[in-house]
């Protein structure tokens, strides 16, 4: 490999650390069925993905995939309405794609479970108002029902998908959290932050978006995620983030 300038410091917590080297990622995994899934998903995924490199557990080498991304959490995307809709159409090929062979990590009795503690976390803490928890919590139910199975990205931030100036998608990266899922969930993944962008995602995603659940998922993924955040040194309540999108919330109805 050819001398680079620096090794940047992508992301670095307990669970993982990923390093930018010139044009090459390497991530390196406390637990090793993440890297796993990441290249079975990778290689059945109806979309561009990285390039791998090669692999060295504990560590997976990826090549930058073209592009930019989509945007970031707490500053208008950049790109068009256009560039949206077409990751709407490469999710959607995703979510038509056959099943992979493993299933989610959590059951939806799971997912109930973990999000109440959290809850009771958020208010006893002093982290965010009860009343704030309370409403988002109601919001949050519409999303807790039995689901048809998709083969699902599960961590579809904003920063994982890339597309060109042609508003092409280039590639989608991080596919550790893939698995048989709620395709609501990488749709609101996709649009936490940029809710107004969700109509744009529509247009290339076709039929079937349940806009409740979405909304739900919303507040679901933001009440359950802000204590791992804010423990493994990120800030919930960045503007854009996860309290933005709670508060944000607060402006409309109670489900019934």
């Amino acid at each position: 490999m050819a001398d680079v300038d620096e090794v940047q410091v992508v992301v670095a917590h307990s669970e993982r650390v990923t390093l930018r080297v010139g044009e090459v990622f390497v991530k390196i995994d406390s637990e090793q069925r993440n890297l796993d899934i990441e290249v079975e998903a990778m290689a059945l995924a109806p979309v561009p993905t990285p390039t791998i490199l090669w692999r060295q557990p504990p560590a997976l080498a990826l090549a930058k995939v073209p592009g930019t991304a989509l945007g970031v959490l707490g500053v208008p995307s950049p790109h068009s309405p256009a560039a949206w809709a077409a990751a709407g159409a490469a999710i959607r090929r995703l979510h038509d794609a056959p099943l992979p062979p493993w299933t989610g990590r959590r059951t939806l009795d799971e997912i109930t479970t973990r999000l109440d503690i959290e809850c009771e976390w958020l208010i006893s803490s002093g982290a965010l108002p009860a009343d704030l928890v309370t409403h988002n919590r109601e919001i949050a139910q519409a999303a807790l029902r039995p689901w048809s199975p998709a083969f699902t990205h599960g961590d579809l931030q904003i920063t994982h998908v890339f597309v060109d100036d042609h508003d092409e998608v280039t590639g989608i990266i991080d596919w550790s959290e893939a698995s048989q899922g709620d395709p609501m969930f990488d749709l609101a993944i996709l649009t936490l932050g940029h809710e107004d962008r969700l109509a744009e995602v529509a247009v290339g995603y076709g039929p079937g978006i349940d806009h409740d659940v979405v909304r739900a998922w919303w507040s679901l993924r933001s009440l359950s995620a802000s204590r791992w955040l804010i423990e493994h040194g990120f800030d919930p309540d960045s503007p854009g983030c996860e309290f933005d999108v709670l508060r944000a919330r607060m402006n409309e109805p109670r489900e019934g």
